[in-house]
């Protein structure tokens, strides 16, 4: 572990040579970088490494393009065997995982510096780094799940302005509700709200979080699963869907997508894939933030982080903080917002600066909404899974408040393990 004044002087003393592990002067430090972004976005990211490298001469990073699945097959063996690399970038949610494995360094001393260009990073964003109190990677994506509606369903129901509260919410996807048969199955729903299987269980951590409940304490240390304000958020949408039909049930994120996509829903909670997803189904969308309910507006963010592996030497971590605040410069930011069609990472970067490419702009409107799903939380999986359960079985007509408690006693163990 380098403190920021150390790695300050190690790269001090790059200049047009640099040290290898063992010392010796040998031209810049090389660095192998995996990520897992195989489309566009991750020619995006190449490019910007390959700027990096034109800007100075003391690193030099490779990058090497893996799914994320083949990453999380095989990080910990090559690290263990010495021939991993020395960044990485991973979902968000296995940070933790590899943090408690002590496979990545802490960056609690690199974000401390003035030069890491850090101070200006999505708070929340920041937290999805933190496990056990420390920081261990940079946000390189953090989005807020948001509302794609199909705007001519809108149009024709005659709502012109879309809802800012749960209570206009509902009230919009009844309005748009068609069971034109009347068997009770409506051919056209106004809202799809998948009761499992959805992105990270995001949704509903984002309509309890709107009530002001949680799935874990902010240090995600203990269960809050089973709190009043959660038995009431799930009782209220569980109603809208049984008794209001305004949703379908039994259905997974998939799923969800499909209904959205072939016009028979009119609203649908999604990530900014959907953007695309819509276009290519022909769907005019538009995107809103999730509305605010009793006690907030708020939206559960996924994300990916880059860390610095363990198998970095002293000199080789300093070197990977000087292409980590390279990333996180102005202009580098906003040009991979705009490529990886992700919202801005840092808060001085406003929708105006992103304007050249609409969904990104759109999704910079609610950013500040933003939640960190689970942060520095180990078990997310298994706790994610008791919440799906119960959700699912709630709006299918189960006790809220039993399967709610049921739940509570699953994330317990889970935290526990």
């Amino acid at each position: 572990m380098v403190t920021a004044a150390t790695a300050g002087l190690v790269l001090a003393g790059l200049s047009g040579c640099s040290a290898d592990t063992a010392g010796n002067s040998s031209g810049p430090i090389e660095l192998t970088f995996w990520h897992g972004y195989t489309e566009a976005d991750g020619d995006v990211l190449d490019s910007i490494v390959k700027d990096f490298n034109e800007s100075q001469d003391d690193v030099r990073i490779s990058t090497e393009t893996k799914t994320w699945a083949v990453i999380d097959d095989t990080l910990l063996p090559a690290l263990s065997s010495d021939t991993g690399p020395q960044l990485v970038a991973m979902p968000a949610e296995r940070l933790p995982v590899y943090a408690s494995k002590k496979a990545l360094v802490s960056l609690d001393d690199f974000y401390a510096s003035d030069t890491s260009n850090t101070s200006e990073l999505n708070p929340e964003a920041v937290a999805m780094e933190t496990v056990g109190g420390s920081i261990y990677g940079v946000p390189t994506g953090f989005v807020p799940l948001s509302v794609f509606y199909n705007k001519a369903l809108f149009t024709a129901a005659g709502i012109t302005e879309f809802p800012s509260t749960w209570d206009e919410w509902v009230d919009a996807a009844k309005r748009m509700t068609i069971d034109e048969d009347g068997d009770g199955t409506p051919e056209q729903y106004g809202l799809v709200l998948p009761d499992h299987g959805t992105v990270g269980n995001g949704l509903w951590a984002s309509l309890f979080e709107g009530n002001g409940g949680s799935i874990t304490s902010d240090d995600g240390t203990k269960a809050t699963v089973d709190s009043p304000e959660n038995i009431e958020t799930l009782e209220y949408w569980s109603s809208a869907i049984n008794t209001d039909k305004i949703s379908p049930t039994g259905v997974d994120g998939i799923g969800a997508d499909k209904l959205f996509t072939s016009g028979k829903a009119a609203m649908h909670v999604g990530g900014p894939w959907m953007a695309s997803v819509s276009k290519d189904a022909g769907i005019d969308y538009g995107i809103a933030g999730i509305p605010a309910g009793p006690e907030a507006q708020a939206a559960s963010a996924i994300g990916v982080s880059m860390a610095v592996t363990a198998q970095a030497s002293d000199a080789e971590q300093a070197a990977a903080e000087k292409f980590l605040a390279y990333f996180n410069e102005k202009s580098v930011a906003t040009d991979w917002s705009l490529g990886s069609g992700w919202p801005p990472l840092r808060t001085d970067i406003t929708a105006a600066d992103v304007s050249s490419n609409p969904t990104v702009a759109a999704l910079t409107e609610h950013a500040d909404t933003s939640r960190a799903l689970l942060p520095g939380v180990v078990q997310s999986t298994d706790v994610l899974a008791a919440v799906d359960e119960a959700t699912q079985k709630a709006v299918a007509g189960g006790n809220a408040e039993e399967l709610l408690k049921a739940a509570q006693d699953k994330v317990t163990a889970a935290l526990g393990e």
